[in-house]
């Protein structure tokens, strides 16, 4: 005889108990089938959970990958733009070097320092510079290569001013050198005997004129044909009322057979400056100055030296 259990529970609001008999095995099965419920149940509750987990961490990872993407391409629009002013610069300073060599060309200065170092560094790859390549694939090489010519170009630049301080100092040298090169007349007037061996006015032998001597009327202001320093303002033998410019680098011209000394030993003048008044005195046989260059001491004919 099979077992049975009986329940008993109240109906609804009566008192009175009602009496279920339930058979032992239906029971354990009920027990066993609600156990079960429960067990699926939670193990879909977790397993709910853990897909709600994955979901959250997979958003959280895909909002960090956009914000590395966007950092990443941040970066790469910076290094592009760092890129691109790396090769102004070098444009830059390419096109200095092109200025040095002109005015160079111009003022015929040789170039005594090296050269900008320029030559030989090449431009970045275009490819490089591709928006459409991804980053990674050349962002290290990318670098070094930035970093190299970043180095090249400022060592280029440095050398570039150094190429600039050695043109200014010769185009100074040779601004120097030119204002003090005679290159005008002392005064306007009539040339009575040019520089080179004559029959001398006075002996009839044949000597050499150190000079060129120009004529005009007694008291015609006399200038100085370039920038230099009186180094002597007084009278000598023969040549009557004399004054002497050392002009630097070897340049002397002398002034003879003056009227009136208008310097001093010392003073310096510049081209265009009175100096003296044209004379007859010391040896002379009319009013006119005895104008000599000297280069390095020797004498050379005055005519090479005046432009005007």
């Amino acid at each position: 005889m099979r077992k049975r259990i009986k329940i008993w529970f109240h109906s609804g609001s009566n008192s009175n108990i009602r009496e279920i008999s339930i058979p032992k095995l239906g029971l354990i099965f009920f027990i066993l089938l609600a156990m079960g419920g429960v067990g699926s149940l939670s193990f879909l509750g977790y397993d709910y959970y853990r897909l709600k987990a994955i979901s959250f961490n997979n958003s959280t990872l895909t909002q960090t990958i956009d914000s590395q993407s966007n950092a990443i391409q941040s970066q790469r629009d910076q290094i592009q733009s760092f890129a691109k002013n790396i090769e102004v610069l070098k444009s830059q300073v390419d096109n200095l070097a092109k200025l040095e060599g002109k005015v160079r060309l111009i003022a015929d200065i040789q170039k005594t320092g090296n050269s900008s170092g320029l030559i030989g560094i090449g431009g970045i790859p275009e490819n490089d510079l591709d928006q459409d390549i991804p980053l990674e694939a050349r962002h290290n090489s990318l670098i070094r290569e930035m970093h190299q010519q970043v180095n090249q170009t400022t060592l280029a630049a440095k050398q570039q001013v150094l190429n600039f301080e050695d043109l200014i100092g010769q185009l100074e040298k040779k601004r120097n050198l030119l204002a003090s090169t005679p290159s005008i007349k002392p005064v306007d007037g009539w040339i009575t005997s040019k520089f080179g061996y004559r029959k001398s006015p006075f002996t009839g032998k044949r000597t050499f004129h150190t000079g060129l001597d120009i004529s005009n009327k007694t008291g015609t202001k006399i200038i100085a044909t370039a920038d230099g320093k009186i180094s002597y303002a007084d009278r000598k033998m023969y040549i009557g009322k004399l004054v002497v410019i050392d002009h630097g680098y070897g340049r002397v011209t002398k002034y003879g057979h003056l009227q009136k000394i208008l310097v001093k030993p010392g003073q310096k003048v510049k081209r265009g400056d009175v100096i003296g008044l044209l004379g007859n005195t010391g040896k002379s046989t009319g009013p006119h100055v005895h104008y000599e260059v000297r280069i390095n001491n020797a004498p050379v004919n005055p005519l090479k030296y005046i432009l005007n």
